[in-house]
Formats: structure tokens, sequence, C-alpha cells
């Protein structure tokens, strides 16, 4: 994974895209839109016994707590359509996606009051932080269902955080710990170079201003 992202922050940036005016607003500065879905991760796809998989919430919580999948399918479930925006500069709209609301969830945490940031933590050996703040829009979610469907192994079944205003290595995929927390700490991506934030609108792609992404760092790639 760090020769990935070092090669990431070296090759030249794609050129701006022309778009038709009535969805010029929703692709961020630098983004292709695509209308297929492209696959990106590194290392195997995990494969799991759904009887055996779980949910761990730890860290700034009262208890510790453990969720099979069946829980969490038990939980008022919610569909939501929105853009996503992967930081390989391409940007899908109107993705249809069903899972548990974050803020739904949330009261059952018994979170601490000086937790501010959370750590998710997914399989294979990768993690990213969020401010708790932006995991209390109406479309984050814990998401097993994409377009009518269940997930794809490859696009992270059982579940999948999706954060869909913050570049898509933000919504990890394979999640299995959230972790919170009352100071922030850096994920995977984050301690390599890349932007702690990651607002597709502002371009924070990376944390500095000279590195920049490949033009076919996902036109290359397998897709849905």
């Amino acid at each position: 994974m760090h020769k990935k992202a070092e090669r990431l922050k070296k090759v030249t940036s794609i050129k701006q895209t022309v778009l038709a005016p009535e969805i010029a607003h929703r692709i961020p500065p630098g983004q292709t839109m695509t209308e297929r879905f492209p696959i990106l991760h590194e290392g195997e796809v995990p494969s799991y016994d759904i009887n055996t998989w779980s949910l761990r919430v730890f860290g700034e919580v009262e208890e510790e707590r453990m969720f099979s999948f069946e829980e969490l399918l038990a939980m008022p479930q919610t569909q939501t359509k929105c853009d996503i925006h992967c930081v390989t500069r391409w940007s899908k709209l109107d993705t249809e996606w069903e899972g548990i609301k974050f803020k739904d969830l949330l009261p059952l945490l018994g979170v601490k009051p000086d937790a501010k940031y959370v750590m998710f933590h997914a399989d294979e050996d990768y993690d990213t932080n969020v401010p708790l703040e932006d995991l209390l829009h109406d479309n984050v979610l814990l998401a097993h269902r994409y377009d009518g469907e269940p997930l794809t192994d490859k696009h992270g079944w059982p579940m999948r955080l999706l954060v869909p205003h913050l570049y898509f290595w933000k919504s990890a995929k394979w999640i299995r710990g959230i972790e919170f927390m009352k100071e922030d700490r850096e994920g995977f991506w984050e301690r390599n170079g890349f932007h702690n934030y990651a607002d597709p609108f502002q371009e924070q792609r990376f944390t500095s201003e000279e590195n920049s992404m490949p033009e076919d760092e996902w036109i290359t790639k397998e897709f849905d």
C-alpha cells in the first residue's frame, strides 16, 4: 500500500472535464463523471462467514459492544440517493444505498461527551478517521445494499461506511470496528500524505499542493 501512496502523490494530474451545465455544480474540480462503478482496493478481498461476522464499538464509550449482522439488519433501515467522488478522479451520480443511518445508531452506543472523532477499522488492515460531526448527516450510512442488491464482495460486503460528502476513501469497505476518540488520529491514507478531512469540492486530496493524481488511475481498473 505504501508504494501506491507514493506513486499517487507524484504523477501528473488530469485536465478539467467539460460538463453539461445541469450537472456541472455536482462534479467537484478535477473529477470525471462515470456511469460505471470502479473497483479500487489494496490486498485480497476478505471472505466472511456472516454467522460469525461482528462489528465492534469501542474507545470513548461507556461500554464496549459487539453487533452481529443480524442485529444491525433488525434496526431501522434507511435508503439514500447520493453522488460519490473518489480521489482517483471519478465521480458517480445518483448512487442508491441502503443501511443503518449512523445518527440512528449513535444513541445506542453510550458515547462519552468528550468523543469528537471516530476511527473506522476495516479489513484488510485499513483505518480512516472522520469527525463525529460529519457522521451526523442524514445520508451517512453503515451500508449493506447498493442499487437494490446486497453489496458485492469487492464493494465491501457485508458492510461498508458511506460518507458521500467526503472523498470516497473515507467510506471504508469491510468495516469491522468503530472507535470513538477524544482527539483526532490519522488513518492509513492520511498517514501516507492524503488530506485529513478530504472535501472533494475543495480538492483536499493531499497534505501538500505538490502532489497530484494520475489521469488514468481509475480508468484501467475493474468495473461493475
